[in-house]
Formats: structure tokens, sequence, C-alpha cells
């Protein structure tokens, strides 16, 4: 009898307390319903961004998912987007770390997956203050020049051949990566063995990312986690364990030849050693401390080599792509790149600043293609409100920034990739506008925008500089997107190249 009535008191206590919750929060946002247990698991799409997208037009610009043990919400419209990011950036800005993202990150003690607080401020003004600012990037621009030659030579050898784009401008990012890090010793290897780095490179980065994007039973029933039921966690710790052993040999290395020396150039693992153990981020209460460690550094190691190289490769895939899918936008390019370098002259990077049509191209195509659809989702760190919504502590918060920039309310044609959209208008990369938000906004927007900007615009206009382009006989242009954490092309493009400067030596 006794436990009878224990029972009927715990659910009248509960029925009271969701009662009165219901009266003193907002409701939780709309969202299709669920299995038990499962949720909406099993009704997900691979390609997330898109199935995120459509289910907006049924239930609105914030939408709620039930993923197994886990509360999602998706917001799909910059007023939203704004309230997340901007007004209640804080309650925001922390994260709720895959188990996928903590096997690559070193627990995740990188800048990308730290909860926000000392340690994350402290790998935030590292990379921004000393690794990413302008005067170090103008510093390391004969890296960019010099890589940027000597795929320009590459590309000149093969005319008349099929090359697989993404493949070489992947290669071409991890060899800038490299060098600025500790100096790759790439110029010292031949093609072949160039090429055999940067595809085995490639390929680890992106088993790396693809395990990012895939449903995993370890996130969505954090007490199967232990078992690793799907072995993704596995599959990321032995790639990242390949990066790890270079990055262990490359520091002891760098440990064993102490200062710089006249004879070297000054690298960013130069810098990070210096500050390993002596840079501290200190609260203003004098609480809080917290020192860069060598777990940091290699973390921030991670972030560069793993966020810097697919991400723009795939941005230089999809520009190509879409130039050569719009036949005037190629002959626009190319005309702006005669009248400013000329076909007598090597194009180097103090002439981007003088091609507003080529920087339209770039925000066009991130418009389309935004390297990362759902950014990197967002988790609050106490109850908020949102949009007259509920979102509860905890909350995995997905901000579909390609539907944003696809948006018809919002922009004229959006499937159409028109670069004059961007001329003479107040879009840039800050973020500001939440209307466009490739790189993200507020506190962890993405800390290598300059970098970023600076690599896919030289490289962009290099190699429609130096040549013409053209898909292999018989064969048709593809656009179609792969959904990952990062996004990238289906079909990688493979062209044909055409010298198109007037003298030889000037791809020498």
């Amino acid at each position: 009898m006794w436990v009878a009535v224990f029972i009927l008191t715990l659910l009248t206590l509960w029925i009271t307390r969701l009662l009165i919750r219901t009266r003193t929060h907002p409701p939780l946002p709309p969202g299709p319903s669920g299995l038990p247990v499962f949720g909406n698991l099993l009704s997900l799409s691979p390609e997330l961004h898109s199935y995120f997208a459509t289910l907006a037009r049924t239930h609105g610009p914030i939408l709620s998912l039930r993923l197994g043990g886990k509360f999602a919400v998706v917001i799909s419209s910059p007023e939203l987007a704004k309230e997340v990011l901007r007004d209640h950036d804080v309650t925001f800005a922390n994260r709720d770390v895959p188990a996928a993202a903590r096997a690559a990150s070193y627990g995740g003690h990188d800048i990308a997956w730290n909860p926000y607080g000392p340690e994350w401020r402290l790998l935030r003004k590292v990379c921004v203050r000393e690794m990413l600012c302008a005067a170090t990037l103008d510093a390391v621009y004969g890296i960019r020049r010099r890589e940027l030659r000597r795929i320009i030579r590459y590309i000149r050898s093969r005319v008349g051949s099929a090359v697989n784009l993404g493949e070489q401008m992947f290669l071409t990012t991890m060899n800038v990566v490299t060098e600025m890090l500790w100096g790759s010793g790439a110029s010292a290897d031949g093609e072949e063995e160039r090429e055999s780095r940067g595809r085995e490179f490639r390929r680890v980065v992106a088993e790396i990312t693809g395990q990012f994007a895939k449903p995993n039973i370890s996130d969505f029933y954090p007490g199967l986690a232990r078992w690793d039921l799907q072995g993704i966690e596995k599959k990321v710790k032995g790639c990242a364990e390949r990066f790890d052993g270079i990055f262990e040999k490359v520091i002891e290395q760098r440990m064993k030849m102490g200062g710089i020396g006249e004879e070297r150039e000054k690298d960013f693992l130069e810098v990070l050693l210096k500050m390993k153990d002596e840079y501290e981020e200190v609260e203003d209460d004098g609480q809080n401390k917290v020192s860069f460690s060598m777990t940091h550094l290699k973390a921030l190691l991670m972030d560069m080599v793993v966020g810097g190289t697919d991400t723009t490769s795939n941005t230089l895939e999809f520009a190509m792509a879409e130039i050569l899918n719009k036949p005037e936008v190629l002959r626009n390019v190319q005309e702006e790149l005669d009248t400013v370098v000329g076909k007598e002259s090597i194009l180097e990077e103090h002439h981007i600043h003088k091609l507003p049509y080529l920087q339209s191209v770039m925000k066009e195509t991130l418009r389309l293609h935004p390297v990362l659809p759902l950014l990197v989702p967002h988790c609050p760190s106490e109850f908020c409100v949102i949009g007259g919504y509920t979102i509860p502590k905890g909350t995995r918060v997905f901000i579909n920034v390609w539907a944003i920039h696809r948006d018809p309310s919002i922009w004229a044609n959006p499937l159409e990739f028109d670069p004059e959209r961007f001329l003479n208008c107040k879009f840039d990369f800050s973020g500001n506008d939440f209307s466009y938000l490739p790189f993200g906004s507020g506190r962890r927007s993405c800390a290598g925008i300059a970098m970023a900007e600076r690599m896919v615009l030289f490289s962009l206009a290099s190699i429609l500089h130096s040549f013409d382009w053209k898909l292999p006989e018989g064969e048709k242009l593809d656009l179609e997107e792969k959904f990952g954490i990062v996004l990238s092309k289906r079909v990688p493009l493979t062209l044909i190249p055409k010298p198109r400067l007037s003298n030889p030596s000037l791809y020498e």
C-alpha cells in the first residue's frame, strides 16, 4: 500500500512541476514528431543541411528535434541567428563536443571545441595575435608565393592532360600550412613524392572530417559512449595518431635545433614553443589561471592542418566549377586579370585588392557553398529564450547558414551564381550582417578568416590568370554537394589546362 502511495506522490509532484514549468517558461520550438527512445534519429537524411532546410519550410525558422537522448535546435533565419550569435553570444559560446571531435582534438583542448572560458580565450589570443594576424600573414607571403609558383609549373607540365584540381589545391594549401607551421622541407621533394604525400594527407583529413559528419550512437546516447559501438572514435583516434606522430617528430627536431639563427626563417612552431608554459591567461580577479601547454600546442597544430586545408581546397574547387558553368563570369574574371596584371606579367598578391570582381566570386562561392554549412554547433550554458521559445541548457544548436544563404526572401534568384550581387555592397566576412555568415559570427567565429581569404583569392587568381580550362571530352560539369562538417563536391573536378600567358618563361 505504501509503495502505491509513494509512486502516486512522485507522479503528482512530477505533473505539478511540469505544469509549473509550462506556465513559467515559453514552449519548446516546434518540430516533427518522433518515436519513443529514438526521437527523430531514424528520419535523419545524410544531407543534413538540405534536410534541415526542408523541415524549416514546414516548422519555421526555429525548430527542434529529439536525437536519441539529445535535444537539438535548428536556426534558419538571420533574425534568430542574431539572437544566438550576438544578443546571447556568451550563453551560446560553448560546444557539445562529439566523440569524434574529442578524439581528434586532444580531448577538446583546441580552439574549435574547447568550452568558452580562460583556456579557450588563451588559445584564441594565441591564434589571433601570434599566428593569424595580418602582420604575421604578410611576413609569410613568400611561402604562399613559392607554393603557388610551384603548382603553376606543375600544371604547365600537365598541359593537355586532365588535372584533379581539388587534389592539387589541397596539396598546395597543405604545403603552405605546414611550411608556415614548422617548415615542411617540401622543396627538396620531387613532384611524385609531393603528390603521394598530398593524397595521403588529404585521405586522412577527409577521414577525420567525414567521421565528424556521421550520426554517432555515442553522441545521441552518452551512456553508451564507452563502447564506441560504431567504431567512429577508434577510426578518428587512428587518424589523429598519424598526425600526432608528425607533430612529435617536428617538435623534437625543433627543440634539438635550439634558437632560430640567422640562416632560418621564424615559423609558427618557433613562436608556440617559446610561449609554452610561459604564456598565461588570467581572469580579472586573479583566479582561473591557465598556461599554454604542449597539449594546447599540438591541438592548435591539428586545427591548422585539418581546418586550414580541406576548407580552402573545397572552396577553390566549388569556385572553379561555378565559374566554368557561367562563361560570362569566366570572361569577366580574366578580363579583370588582364587589365590589372596583363598577360606579360606574373600575378602577385598585391594585385588582389585591385580585383573586386574576383573578390565577389569568392563571396558568391561561399554564399552558395559555405565551408561549414551548419557552422560548428553551439551549446547554451544555461536556459535561454530565442524567438519566443525555450532553449534548454545543453541543447545542440545548429545555425543553418546554407539555408540562410539560399533564402529567397533575402537573396534575389538565390540559386543563381551571380558574383555581381556582391559588387559595391556592404557584405564582408566579419559576420556583422546575419544574412551572410560563411565564417560565423561572434566569439566563436572562425579565427582564420584572413588566412583563408588570402589563400583562396591568390590561388584562384593565379590559376585563372595563367591558364584556360576545359572539361575532358565527353564529361559534364557536376555541381552537386556532399554534406559534411566541411562541405565538398560530390564529384571531383577534373580539368584540362591550356597556357594563356604570352611568354613561356612566366611559368618558370
